[in-house]
């Protein structure tokens, strides 16, 4: 038995499902989870001793690759000096200034622990500021695991949300209205069958937990116009997508600005972190400025602090880091998507900028109904075929992979390889 099937036998007994977070546990590809113990620039370590190319970088906040000399030396120096103070510091300030000056819809910002806490106080803060209950998310975005998110579309695009999870209240999927990703058409139908009820639309900008899709031309416009005619706070979710697809998130790449904005992952370097903000007369109505409660202990903590802010800065004083991931991402895709065409399969990628899919499934992708259709059976069989070539991917269909500075383009050749190969074996 090796150390990894020790690990999750002993892992298996104390923790439910032997992880500390879903999708790690491999049930949708099978086989047993890999245990890591080290990092370094775009490889990881397992506990057996095997190196892995990364492409999952922690979900997505190492974005300049594991363990980037500058990150650790903020940590290492501000762990020396303090690492929770349970009072502000100039660092929160400091942080908060810059995401403000470059995330276009911040005008204030609340730093809180996760993104789960970002998306939870945002709806808060929107149900506070206008005084109403529902809220739309789309089928196929993900923004953590609080009871409002929880819930899926019932028989038509005006009906009330149901639990997904046991544990979750009717009543709180009941204020959550589902609509379809890329169809502004489904929004609208909800707003005419709820007039005046509908505190907020929540969605992630580019899609990244039903695999990457991005927005058509003209779909977060329209939520824009939406959300604008009927008073309305709309919501990016940019937890993944923040300072990823460009340094001012995709409302930048975009040109669409939405009221609020919640971030998480690169603005912590690798620490646990999140973040929510928008405009000053939203941002307000938060206590102790205003009646709508929020706190949290370690919020705004030293050492996410300094990660977050040699991550940003470095990011900043480069800006060739986003010209170098798109033009390695291209290729990337370039070449799978030929491989994919040459040989005829039922697959496609979809990439923008450093997250991309393989879909099992001839796309294009633009909605879950799409993605719902991806076979899953040939994923796994396609994951564990990279997983043995030492290529670390996201064990389900239905997650974007990442790249980072720290891959190099003869990395990137490579995973190409890689992946056409298991393209290869599994539909062969």
């Amino acid at each position: 038995m090796t150390n990894t099937d020790q690990l999750y036998e002993r892992a298996r007994q104390i923790i439910p499902g032997g992880v500390n977070s879903p999708v790690r546990a491999f049930k949708a590809v099978g086989g047993t989870p890999r245990f890591m113990s080290s990092a370094q620039g775009a490889y990881l370590t397992d506990r057996d001793g095997k190196t892995y190319l990364d492409f999952i970088g922690s979900w997505g906040p190492m974005i300049l690759g594991h363990n980037h000399p500058v990150v650790v030396e903020a940590v290492r120096n501000q762990a020396e000096i303090g690492m929770s103070f349970g009072a502000p510091s100039e660092m929160e300030v400091e942080m908060a200034e810059l995401l403000v000056a470059e995330v276009p819809s911040l005008e204030m910002v609340r730093m809180v622990n996760s993104g789960t806490e970002a998306t939870i106080s945002a709806i808060r803060a929107a149900r506070g500021f206008t005084g109403r209950e529902l809220i739309i998310k789309f089928e196929g975005c993900y923004h953590g695991h609080g009871d409002s998110f929880l819930s899926q579309a019932g028989s038509g695009a005006a009906t009330f949300g149901v639990p997904t999870s046991p544990g979750v209240p009717e009543g709180a999927a009941r204020s959550t209205l589902n609509a379809r990703f890329n169809d502004t058409e489904s929004v609208e139908a909800l707003f005419e069958a709820n007039p005046d009820k509908v505190a907020a639309v929540i969605v992630e900008p580019v899609v990244g937990n039903m695999g990457c899709v991005p927005p058509q031309p003209g779909f977060l416009e329209g939520l824009r116009a939406l959300c604008t005619e009927h008073n309305t706070v709309l919501i990016f979710d940019e937890v993944m997508t923040g300072f990823r697809v460009a340094f001012g998130g995709a409302q930048e790449l975009f040109g669409v600005t939405p009221d609020l904005t919640t971030l998480g992952k690169i603005i912590g370097g690798g620490l646990p972190v999140g973040a929510y903000g928008g405009k000053r007369e939203i941002m307000e109505m938060i206590a102790p400025a205003g009646p709508v409660y929020q706190a949290g202990t370690l919020s705004g903590n030293p050492l996410a602090m300094a990660a977050g802010l040699a991550t940003l800065r470095h990011l900043k004083d480069h800006p060739e880091i986003y010209q170098q991931l798109e033009a390695r991402g291209a290729a990337l895709e370039s070449s799978v998507a030929d491989h994919i065409r040459s040989k005829g399969y039922e697959a496609c990628i979809q990439r923008v900028g450093s997250m991309a899919t393989v879909f099992f499934n001839p796309g294009p992708v633009q909605s879950w109904d799409e993605s719902g259709k991806s076979n899953t059976e040939r994923f796994g069989k396609y994951f564990h075929a990279l997983l043995d070539a030492g290529i670390h991917m996201p064990p389900a269909q239905y997650e974007a992979f990442f790249s980072s500075a720290s891959h190099s383009e003869s990395d990137m050749a490579r995973a190409a390889e890689e992946i056409a190969k298991a393209l290869d074996s599994t539909f062969g």
